[in-house]
């Protein structure tokens, strides 16, 4: 798996952005979230990913100062109540670990966590292990992640173990009872 099939299966996830309209008040670009009806300068989305709704079709750019989005290598303005979407950002701790997954491990994790309607961007707390043990040789602990689709808790506990032999062993345990386990051993 190359990073851009990476890029492309996160780029795939649901609930991936905030979606709402922005308004200029007080010479201040304002988003208005859909969903909760909350207010925030666009300012504090500054270099974050944004697709705008224009020409009948969502357009992706990246958000600059002062109410400017670079569209298609072009810096445009935004307009007075434009549906626009704001890529959600991963909590730090999980957006490491799954840069730091080799690709099989990486693949069925998130497409196990897919089919079980959840996404990469439903996850509401992450403790990362790995992020204490990067200086270590031989590397092992467990990994604790909670996901919340707005109908389903998920609970996932990522055991690893890395030396001679890479194994990563995913749980999946839904607030139904339902669980999955996945496990992938790599030789290096």
């Amino acid at each position: 798996m190359s990073q851009q099939q990476r890029t492309k299966l996160m780029n795939r996830q649901t609930r991936a952005f905030t979606e709402g309209t922005v308004e200029n008040i007080n010479q201040q670009w304002i988003f208005f979230d859909d969903e909760t009806d909350e207010a925030c300068s666009i300012e504090d989305h500054v270099d974050s990913v944004i697709e705008v709704y224009r020409g009948g079709r969502w357009q992706q750019g990246v958000v600059e100062e002062e109410g400017k989005i670079l569209l298609h290598r072009e810096i445009t303005f935004l307009k007075e109540n434009e549906p626009i979407r704001i890529r959600k950002k991963l909590l730090y701790s999980f957006e490491r670990l799954l840069e730091e997954l080799n690709d099989d491990s990486f693949f069925q994790f998130v497409t196990t966590l897919n089919s079980l309607d959840f996404s990469i961007y439903d996850c509401i707390y992450s403790y990362n292990q790995l992020t204490f043990l990067r200086t270590v040789p031989n590397q092992s602990g467990v990994n604790f992640f909670t996901f919340d689709n707005e109908n389903q808790i998920c609970l996932v506990q990522h055991h690893f173990s890395y030396g001679k032999k890479d194994h990563d062993r995913f749980e999946f345990t839904l607030n139904t009872g339902k669980r999955i386990v996945i496990e992938k051993v790599n030789s290096q």
